[in-house]
């Protein structure tokens, strides 16, 4: 992933409204949600959402397709996995994570604390 897309992802995610649609999509998993659904889950108004979801897609975050007289938006897990994979590419200086940590965690080495 490239840093140019990672910072337009995070930016997307750095609004209240937006990390919890994002949140709300991921839960609901491949078949997506449709526009008035999130609304109505989030208590946002459909002016602001349509604002949030345009921002998300942008950021390549979710995708909406037409379903008869519905927009559905669906996250971008692929996405959304390369943005973890590139936060976490440097984690525990080139060691697999979990190997030594307690519970499985990444833990920097004690001199990187």
């Amino acid at each position: 992933m490239e840093t140019k897309q990672v910072l337009a992802a995070l930016a997307a995610l750095a609004q209240e409204s937006r990390l919890a649609i994002f949140r709300l999509l991921i839960q609901a998993g491949p078949s997506g949600l449709p526009a008035g659904k999130i609304g109505e889950e989030l208590g946002i108004a459909s002016s602001a959402l349509s604002f949030h979801l345009k921002e998300l897609s942008h950021a390549g975050l979710v995708t909406a397709r037409q379903e008869g007289r519905f927009v559905i938006y669906t996250a971008q897990f692929d996405t959304m996995s390369e943005l973890v994979g590139f936060l976490t590419e440097n984690c525990c200086a080139g060691v697999p994570c979990g190997i030594d940590a307690p519970g499985g965690a990444c833990l920097p080495a004690a001199g990187n604390r």
